[in-house]
């Protein structure tokens, strides 16, 4: 019998993959002293790492914890990768060590939107009419 093939999903090996090498690099940015111009004086969030189906390359989301560019952090992160990669490869135990691809993290935007959204006059009004029964 076939496995249903869900495209877009990620695998539970995935999943996890991407997690420890979040966790990691949260770690390793938090105590090395990176000599990027747009990483000084800036606390970096990592919100979420995506692994690709054979682990051997991540990418990974981030953004600034405060006032901050995220599109700076990404390109000042992608300048330090091969940095990065070698001190991840001495902290997860993964069979390759996986290239990294930092990518600006929009999620936090697009959760403020939504927020906008429902709180606008309209939507507000929407909802308290589906409320009432109807």
């Amino acid at each position: 019998m076939k496995r249903k093939s869900n495209v877009g999903a990620f695998s539970q090996r995935q999943l996890r993959a991407a997690e420890l090498v979040r966790h990691a690099l949260v770690g390793i940015i938090a105590r090395e002293d990176l000599r990027d111009p747009d990483l000084r004086g800036v606390s970096v969030t990592i919100g979420e790492v995506r692994a690709s189906p054979d682990l051997k390359h991540m990418t990974a989301f981030v953004s600034a914890l405060g006032p901050g560019d995220p599109q700076a952090i990404a390109n000042g992160l992608t300048r330090c990768a091969s940095f990065l990669r070698g001190r991840l490869g001495h902290e997860v135990d993964l069979r390759f060590t996986p290239q990294l691809h930092f990518l600006p993290d929009q999620s936090y935007d697009e959760a403020r939107h939504i927020d906008e959204l429902l709180a606008s006059p309209e939507v507000a009004r929407d909802l308290k009419h589906d409320e009432d029964g109807q």
